[in-house]
């Protein structure tokens, strides 16, 4: 039963979900929206998504310390692949902040306790082992063009990309690949995980409608992805610290988006669980990291 609610969620026998006709002028409603939350609880959202820079700073570091090089910009790019399973603290705050609750950094947490956390694991997995292939590809693709020897330097590395026929051909070939990568996670994870914050609809239910969000409006969905892919290349810049203002202000658009193109105001909510009160044993790990199974 666990594993069916994972899948199906609180009704396993129907989940009334629909899915919505939206245009472009919907996408830049989301985004003001997003801002107005932002712009509603910035400290908490900066707070959340202070992650990001840090991430990349050390992923930096550590590309330059073990001359993994190569694997700065799919890395860079690659934290946009699993964004949609990290930015759910900003999909509960737009969602309470709608509903005239608290917004509290604190109640950002709150999904945690959700009966929907264990398809939101599953989905969040899966971008996981995507983020993974990515990763696994983009240095495919650099050894198939550079071989196996190590840069020998920034600069050397810099002029060998940027400068050679081989390091156009790596370029021209890595975007076009991350580019379909891009797509498959847009198309998994558009609508999918507000949709579990907001309803206990199980993991297959919010991917097929997030799929289905796609399907209908492909135009509209494209420029969204452009959008998003725009903001966070000038969110990174410099250094990655635009991305503490972009990422929340992004998550909490696409709240907006999953509103706009979603209708799923019959189906079931998601309960809370309460707070554990009794003490835990080391016996009981790792069975206490997945709380939906019994």
């Amino acid at each position: 039963m666990a594993y069916s609610h994972v899948l199906l969620g609180a009704e396993t026998s129907s989940t009334h979900v629909t899915v919505r006709h939206i245009g472009v002028r919907d996408l830049g409603s989301a985004l003001r929206e997003g801002f107005a939350d932002f712009n509603a609880t910035p400290t908490h959202a900066i707070f959340l998504c202070l992650i990001y820079p840090i991430i990349g700073l050390v992923a930096a570091r550590f590309a330059f310390g073990y001359s993994v090089l190569p694997l700065i910009y799919p890395l860079a790019t690659g934290f946009a692949l699993v964004g949609p399973f990290a930015a759910l603290g900003l999909y509960e705050l737009s969602r309470r902040r709608e509903a005239g609750l608290d917004v509290s950094a604190a109640r950002s947490f709150d999904v945690l306790q959700s009966s929907s956390i264990g398809a939101i694991t599953a989905l969040g997995l899966l971008l996981l082992v995507v983020f993974g292939i990515w990763l696994a590809v983009a240095n495919a693709i650099y050894v198939a063009t550079f071989g196996y020897a190590e840069p020998a330097s920034l600069t050397q590395f810099a002029q060998d990309v940027l400068t050679t026929q081989k390091g156009w051909a790596l370029i021209a070939l890595g975007n076009g690949v991350g580019l379909l990568f891009a797509a498959l996670v847009l198309t998994i994870g558009a609508v999918s995980f507000p949709l579990l914050v907001d309803r206990d609809v199980g993991a297959a239910v919010a991917l097929m409608t997030s799929i289905q969000v796609v399907l209908k409006n492909p135009v509209t969905m494209a420029v969204w992805g452009l959008i998003v892919a725009a903001l966070l290349f000038i969110g990174s810049l410099p250094f990655f610290l635009g991305l503490t203002v972009v990422v929340p202000v992004l998550g909490h658009a696409t709240w907006h988006l999953y509103r706009k193109a979603v209708d799923a105001e019959i189906s079931a909510r998601p309960k809370m669980r309460p707070e554990p009160t009794a003490k835990r044993y080391a016996a009981d790990f790792p069975a206490n990291l997945f709380p939906w199974i019994k």
